[in-house]
């Protein structure tokens, strides 16, 4: 097929991005053939499958299935598959998303195979080098022949690091396009009165990063701090087996948690959205609750998306015990933030995505 796009994707946190502009492609078949992929990184297909279903995001064209490993291996796993993948399909185009190790290793196929690459959510910097998906997403847009950025800030790293300016360009972000599409479907969810919650009646915790989850240390301080919080609001903790995995080792029971399996995509944004506030370690929980305007708490010591900070809701209170209790209590006290929304988080990202692919816009 001529002008045969591979989507790539494997973690969850990028199969709605994959989702708006796979969906927005597929306008256009005479001038796009899209091909998904699904690396597999995520290899759960329980907390995949439903991100699918409720994304409606078809089968994957191709799974790799290279499942769990550490970055090294994991990465060079996708490698090799990926590379199998793109020598059978010859594309014209392959396209990344996000800074995960699919996204680093699928982008190092192409640039080794001389296939034409775009990054979606190219040029965000925590500047923390010490972070895995800060060296992903910094050499990927290196590689990147595409850089689409979803705010200023990103276009400003991006030209500091020497990337060409003809390379980039600011379309706001995919994933607030696929908030909005599916914003009116997730009114319909029932998680609420499934889990007996009041609008702003609770808080919504996420943690994932390792390091967070991989420190007893620093887990423990988190859990000690969430203790105190629950003793004035409800914490549900939708927790990826991962982060179940490493509280079982380390002997580890949160106090004052609602502990639960991870929610599909709708459900979790319902719970994101009607949520007193939130506290997370998730980048793309920021920019979710800045566009919901719901106060956010990030447990990091950085972030890659300043926006969120500087101008939304988001604020960055680190591991500590204090730190985490005070800002809590001063949501609860009627003083969380309120913030604003990017002028070009508007749900048509995807739009000028492809307008960019096809050419029809500098």
């Amino acid at each position: 097929m001529e002008n045969k796009v591979i989507l790539v994707c494997g973690a969850r946190p990028n199969f709605m991005k994959v989702a708006m502009v796979l969906e927005e492609m597929r306008r256009f078949p005479e001038d796009f053939s899209p091909l998904l992929v699904h690396t597999g990184q995520h290899y759960d297909y329980e907390l995949s499958g439903a991100f699918f279903r409720d994304l409606s995001l078809p089968e994957p064209d191709v799974y790799l299935g290279v499942g769990s490993g550490n970055h090294g291996e994991q990465t060079g796993k996708i490698m090799i598959e990926f590379e199998r993948v793109v020598e059978k399909e010859r594309p014209t185009l392959i396209i990344v998303v996000g800074d995960v190790n699919s996204t680093l290793a699928a982008a190092i196929v192409a640039s080794k195979l001389l296939i034409p690459l775009a990054h979606v959510e190219a040029g965000l910097r925590s500047f923390d080098r010490t972070m895995p998906e800060e060296i992903n997403r910094t050499v990927t847009d290196l590689l990147s022949d595409y850089c689409f950025t979803t705010e200023e800030d990103g276009n400003l790293n991006l030209e500091r690091e020497g990337v060409d300016g003809s390379r980039i360009h600011l379309v706001g972000d995919v994933m607030v396009d696929c908030l909005m599409k599916t914003r009116e479907k997730a009114e319909d969810s029932k998680i609420l009165k499934d889990l007996h919650l009041e609008e702003e009646g609770y808080a919504v915790l996420t943690l994932h990063r390792p390091s967070n989850v991989d420190s007893k240390e620093t887990l423990s301080r988190i859990l000690e701090a969430l203790e105190v919080v629950g003793e004035r609001i409800q914490i549900i903790f939708p927790a990826h087996p991962r982060t179940k995995k490493r509280l079982k080792n380390f002997g580890l029971a949160p106090q004052n948690v609602i502990v639960k399996d991870p929610f599909g995509y709708i459900d979790f944004i319902r719970l994101e959205e009607k949520a007193e506030f939130v506290l997370t370690d998730s980048g793309s929980i920021q920019q979710e609750t800045a566009v919901f305007g719901v106060p956010c708490l990030t447990l990091r010591e950085n972030t890659e998306r300043p926006f969120t900070i500087e101008r939304g809701t988001n604020t960055l209170v680190g591991t500590g015990k204090d730190r985490i209790v005070e800002e809590s209590l001063r949501i609860l006290d009627g003083g969380g933030k309120s913030g604003e929304v990017h002028l070009l988080w508007d749900g048509k990202a995807s739009q000028r995505i492809v307008k960019v692919l096809k050419g029809t816009q500098p």
